[in-house]
């Protein structure tokens, strides 16, 4: 595998919390405040947060649906196709950055984005908060929240806040990893020592097995010269660094829930596991695997899906 993509001035901490050579299980969840939860589960789920009314962060973070909307590409506001396909949310907490380029280094910062991209919801602060405003459930719960009116920067602190919660837990591999040998089958754990052997876990690491790192779509093979027609939303890093090598590089997407995801990759080319597998075995590692290969590291990866529970303070 290629070695990874960096700008010559991204700072020092671009490699997030860790990087392990490893996947990890999931840590419990840190302490957040429970009345933040319940307001930015509400705001999570408001429509009002569009400038249509129509479309909710929900909307494309389906939470019975692996936290995204199942489509290639979102579809926004007046039925506008979105650029990317939709990461999951869930344990995006432990990704080092947001979206597939990076370009918010928080989930306050990434809650803004789809409220300002016009093919998304199509809307502002001024907006949505003038929305809020005239619904005095909202104004008292904000008030009693955080002692103060609504404002844009008390919305997003919300919306993160919940979204920290959205972690998934107790997946059959994290117990193997905990000691319990048949918490996975055999074909799994065959999965996890191929994953591991091919070079896969080089990318795809840490407690979210991914999101910690960027890498280029096409490190031994040229991914976009097979695929063609390149748009603006395949230059990746470049699109918020402007230097040349971060032409095609993006985020390492996290693999935690990625059996539940599909499809795959920004483009949303890949449209089943085996598929993105062995894509990637191609364009990342620069060989072919295996179908039987395959589908035991499919099996490993089906191992990371763990459970939600929803954030219930007693």
């Amino acid at each position: 595998m290629s070695s990874l993509a960096v700008a010559d001035d991204e700072p020092d901490n671009w490699r997030g919390r860790s990087l392990s050579p490893m996947p990890q299980s999931v840590p419990e969840l840190a302490d957040v405040d429970p009345q933040k939860v319940r307001l930015g589960e509400m705001l999570f789920y408001d429509p009002r947060l569009s400038k249509d009314n129509s479309i909710s962060c929900a909307s494309c973070h389906n939470l019975s649906n692996g936290g995204v909307d199942g489509r290639t590409k979102p579809i926004g506001i007046d039925g506008q196709e979105g650029s990317v396909n939709t990461p999951t949310v869930f344990n995006s907490t432990y990704n080092f950055t947001q979206f597939w380029n990076g370009r918010a280094e928080s989930l306050e910062e990434q809650a803004s984005g789809p409220v300002h991209n016009p093919s998304e919801m199509g809307s502002n602060w001024a907006e949505v908060v003038a929305k809020l405003n005239r619904d005095p459930f909202m104004t008292n719960a904000f008030q009693a929240t955080y002692d103060a009116e609504i404002s844009a920067e008390n919305i997003v602190d919300a919306i993160a806040t919940f979204e920290r919660t959205l972690v998934t837990v107790d997946a059959p591999f994290d117990r193997y990893l905990k000691g319990d040998m048949t918490a996975i089958s055999p074909q799994a754990a065959n999965g996890y020592a191929l994953f591991v052997s091919y070079g896969c876990a080089a990318c795809h690491q840490g407690v979210n097995v991914g999101g910690n790192m960027y890498q280029t779509m096409g490190a031994m093979e040229d991914y976009f010269k097979d695929r063609g027609d390149v748009k603006d939303s395949d230059m990746g890093r470049f699109q918020v660094t402007g230097r040349e090598q971060d032409r095609f590089v993006f985020k390492v997407p996290s693999l935690r829930v990625a059996a539940l995801t599909a499809p795959y990759f920004h483009d949303g080319s890949a449209k089943t596991l085996n598929d993105a597998v062995r894509n990637m075995a191609k364009y990342q590692l620069g060989r072919e695997i295996a179908e039987n290969d395959i589908n035991d590291i499919v099996a490993f990866l089906e191992s990371l899906a763990g459970e939600y529970k929803r954030f219930d303070p007693q």
